[in-house]
């Protein structure tokens, strides 16, 4: 049994800190098999942090987590868990414990929650909400994935826009199951098409005779129920929104997304470019089993084996002059790596200027032209370094000369391949995030052999 002292000196220093004084003791609560003592622990917990501790705990342990946790397990630490990871902590919750976590959340968040559950889990979490809620649940995952009919909630708040300020303050003092959160009042027509909205600042803020159309905000948005969750996200952060309205084909309101989960999107969407360029896969984490990681790497592995081929193919092309001049064998890999990070560079950029739209057809030629332009002056900066080292190094003036030159040719090659790729891949509708590394790498490393070993075939021979 752990003493108050052991639980309750928490430190304050942040989230990381609070994690590592607690993992230690939540372990020897589940040895212990302490029911009690665990829950003492986990109580001043946020659910993001909690989740994090399962995420952190073996499986043996996870499952002696979710018994011991029981009825206290709160559904929005499902939310919060890797989705790798939540199939099997569902699976192992009892249908009661499940029933009683997920009873509470919003629709939006049991949406994200099911969808990636098999039938029998999505049956037992769909049997644990009320009647109301599981139709409004079941409507939701009729629309398809990553739109916005699966990212919205449908607990809002709504007036219609004829009223003033008193009318709408009196109402939703009347009203006993308000959202815990939100942050707009939307305006609707007598079609319950949204007309604008007004956020709770100015509602309270203005005299009861205002009429609510006084009061609107600017940067009001509607978000078509299928438009993907990817554009819902660059909208979000495009135009500073906090929350936003879902209409139907109609243009009726039929839910709206706030900007956590807007966010969440947008992060999802970074990591998912982050992985893809590593060739890990979109939906890698450190709990995926060993043959779940095998199957997300070997295609790409396999991809980088054929391109290590091509060049190896280059470089079989001029066999006798590296057996004439072995320096050539030595200087090759310099050529080849300052060429590839480049190119990554680049790529990197580019990549991610495609996905936030800040690369577009009226700025394409710019950027090439600029990224031809940076590889052009590091390329003359580092030929001169690389020249003098050769010159130094083997005593050979033209040797110099040639790893200078090849240099250039490279870093300007990769500047270039880095931009280009990825746009051509996207005007293909290939996912350039998944697709370009292998190219560019292939480009850089072919065009840095071919440059170099053959100027030293002209210039050496």
């Amino acid at each position: 049994m752990l003493d108050d002292q052991q639980i309750d000196d928490t430190p304050e220093e942040g989230d990381y800190e609070l994690d590592r004084q607690t993992f230690g003791p939540v372990r020897d609560a589940l040895v212990a098999e302490d029911a009690l003592a665990l829950q003492t622990l986990l109580d001043p917990l946020h659910a993001a942090d909690i989740a994090d501790l399962v995420e952190q705990l073996p499986e043996d342990e996870r499952d002696t987590f979710v018994r011991l946790y029981g009825t206290e397990f709160d559904g929005e630490v499902l939310s919060e868990l890797d989705e790798g990871l939540r199939e099997d902590v569902v699976g192992a919750m009892e249908p009661a414990v499940l029933a009683e976590a997920v009873r509470d959340l919003e629709t939006d968040d049991v949406v994200d929650l099911i969808e990636d559950l098999d039938d029998p889990q999505t049956k037992a979490v769909l049997d644990a909400l009320d009647d109301d809620d599981r139709v409004v649940v079941e409507q939701s995952l009729t629309y398809p994935e990553e739109s916005a009919g699966r990212l919205m909630q449908r607990e809002l708040v709504v007036a219609p826009d004829h009223w003033n300020v008193g009318q709408t303050i009196d109402f939703l003092r009347s009203q006993d199951d308000l959202p815990e959160q939100f942050y707009h009042v939307i305006l609707v027509d007598p079609r319950m098409r949204p007309t604008g909205y007004v956020t709770l600042g100015r509602l309270m803020g203005s005299a009861r005779d205002i009429a609510l159309t006084a009061i609107t905000e600017d940067s009001f948005r509607i978000i078509p129920v299928l438009q993907d969750e990817g554009e819902v996200a660059y909208a979000f952060n495009q135009y500073h929104l906090i929350s936003a309205p879902v209409v139907d084909a109609d243009e009726r309101l039929v839910g709206v997304i706030t900007i956590d989960d807007a966010m969440a999107i947008l992060d999802e969407e970074h990591e998912e470019d982050i992985l893809r360029l590593a060739g890990v896969g979109e939906e890698s984490s450190l709990s995926d089993k060993v043959v779940e990681t095998t199957k997300r790497r070997f295609p790409w592995l396999a991809v980088n084996l054929v391109t290590s081929i091509l060049a190896s193919l280059v470089i079989a092309q001029f066999d006798a002059v590296i057996a004439q001049f072995v320096a050539l064998a030595v200087l090759m890999p310099i050529v080849a790596s300052m060429g590839g990070n480049a190119g990554t560079q680049s790529l990197t950029v580019a990549v991610r200027a495609i996905a936030t739209k800040d690369l577009t057809s009226a700025n394409l030629w710019r950027v090439i032209w600029r990224e031809a332009a940076v590889g052009l002056v590091n390329g003359i900066i580092f030929a001169v370094v690389m020249g003098i080292v050769g010159v130094i190094w083997f005593g050979t003036p033209l040797l110099g000369v040639v790893i200078g030159v090849a240099m250039v040719v490279n870093l300007v090659i990769a500047g270039l391949a880095g931009v280009i790729i990825p746009v051509v891949l996207d005007r293909l509708d290939i996912d350039p995030a998944l697709a370009s590394g292998a190219f560019v790498t292939t480009v850089t490393d072919v065009v840095g052999f071919f440059a170099f070993l053959g100027l030293a075939a002209v210039l050496l021979t």
